[in-house]
C-alpha cells in the first residue's frame, strides 16, 4: 500500500468513527496511534513480579490490552532501586510501545542519587497517574514503641539506639522516614535493604525498630497484630485505617508524604501517542479503583501535563531533602 492510499484510509477509518460519536472516535484514535506497527504494549515494572505494585501493573495491563486491542505485556526488571528498568526504558525506540510503571521512587531515587543513572524529566514523556495513598509508620513488636511520641521521645533520650529499614538507597521508605527526622528533629539511624521483603523479615524480628512502609507491603502483618502502627504519613487519615492518627496529628506540623503509580514513556514519543495512551489509561480507571484502594490508594485519573507537574514539584522537594541531610 502506498502512502496516499494508507492516508485515505486512516481518514475513511476516522470519518466513519465521527459519524458514530466522539466516544468511538477516541477509541479510534487510541488504536491507531499505539498500533502504527501493528506491535504489542511492553510495561516495564521496575520490581519482581508477586508484589502489590506489580499487581496492579498487570490488572492494569489486562484492562488496557482490552481498551486498545492490542496485546500488553507486562516485563518485570527488578534491581537498583527501579533504574535498571527506567535505563531500559528511557533508552526505546520512543513509539509508544514500550513504558515504564513508575511508582514515587522513580523520583526519590533520582533525588538521592549524586549521579542519577536516569533523568526523570529529561528522559521520560510522562503519560498519567493512576493512584496515590499514605505509607505507614510501623514499629517492631520487640521495640515496645506504640505512638509517634513515644518514637521522638526514645529517639532523643538515646540517638544512635533506633534504627529504621527501607526498600534501599533512595527508596520512598528511605526518604519518607529521612524528613520525619529533620522534622522531628532526632536522629535515627538508616538500615537499607534490597527491596521491602527482607526490610520486613528484620522488622518482624526485631533487628531494626521502625519502617515508613506501604500499604501493600506492611497490610498483611498489620491484619496479623505483628507490628504496631503510629501514624499514616498522609495529611489526612486512610479510609482503611480510620483510628490511626496522621504524623500532622501526633505532632509534626506539615509532613505529608505519599506513594504513587503512573505510567511514563521515553522522551521523543508523539504528543498524540502521549494523549491517545492518556485517554486510554484514564477510560480504564475506574476498572482499577477496588484494586487500589485494597492497596489503600485513592485512584486519579489526569493529563500528562498535570503528571509532568507533579513529578517537578516532587522532584525538587525531594532534592531539598537529601540536601538537608
Amino acid at each position: 500500500m502506498d502512502e496516499r492510499a494508507g492516508m485515505r484510509r486512516r481518514l475513511l477509518t476516522l470519518g466513519a468513527s465521527a459519524a458514530l460519536g466522539a466516544p468511538v472516535l477516541m477509541r479510534a484514535v487510541q488504536a491507531q496511534a499505539v498500533d502504527l506497527r501493528r506491535k504489542p504494549i511492553t510495561l516495564v515494572v521496575p520490581f519482581v513480579p508477586g508484589g502489590g505494585t506489580d499487581s496492579i501493573a498487570r490488572e492494569l495491563a489486562r484492562h488496557l490490552s482490552n481498551e486498545l486491542g492490542v496485546t500488553v505485556i507486562v516485563d518485570n526488571k527488578g534491581g537498583a532501586g527501579g533504574a535498571i528498568a527506567a535505563v531500559g526504558v528511557a533508552k526505546a525506540v520512543p513509539d509508544g510501545t514500550t513504558l515504564l510503571f513508575t511508582t514515587s521512587t522513580f523520583i526519590t531515587h533520582a533525588a538521592s542519587d549524586p549521579a542519577p543513572s536516569y533523568h526523570p524529566l529529561s528522559d521520560f514523556a510522562p503519560v498519567a497517574m493512576l493512584g496515590r495513598g499514605p505509607l505507614l509508620v510501623v514499629s517492631s513488636k520487640a521495640s515496645g514503641i506504640q505512638s509517634v511520641s513515644q518514637l521522638i521521645k526514645e529517639a532523643r533520650a538515646n540517638p544512635d539506639g533506633l534504627t529504621y529499614c527501607s526498600a534501599g538507597p533512595g527508596s520512598i521508605n528511605h526518604l519518607a522516614a529521612e524528613l520525619f527526622t529533620q522534622m522531628a528533629g532526632i536522629a535515627m539511624t538508616h538500615v537499607p535493604y534490597k527491596g521491602s521483603g527482607p526490610a520486613t523479615i528484620d522488622l518482624l524480628a526485631g533487628r531494626t525498630q521502625i519502617f515508613f512502609a506501604t500499604v501493600p507491603t506492611i497490610r498483611s502483618h498489620v491484619l496479623g497484630n505483628k507490628v504496631n502502627v503510629l501514624a499514616v504519613t498522609a495529611l489526612a487519615r486512610s479510609a482503611m485505617y480510620p483510628d490511626v492518627p496522621t504524623v500532622v496529628e501526633s505532632g509534626i506540623a506539615g509532613y505529608d508524604v505519599s506513594t504513587w503509580w503512573g505510567i511514563a514513556a521515553p522522551a521523543g514519543v508523539p504528543a498524540e501517542i502521549i494523549a491517545a495512551l492518556n485517554a486510554a489509561i484514564n477510560a480504564v480507571s475506574p476498572a482499577l479503583k477496588d484494586r487500589l484502594l485494597n492497596e489503600g490508594a485513592t485512584p486519579v485519573s489526569d493529563s500528562p501535563a498535570a503528571f509532568a507537574s507533579t513529578l517537578e514539584n516532587e522532584l525538587k522537594a525531594w532534592k531539598q531533602v537529601m540536601r538537608q541531610n
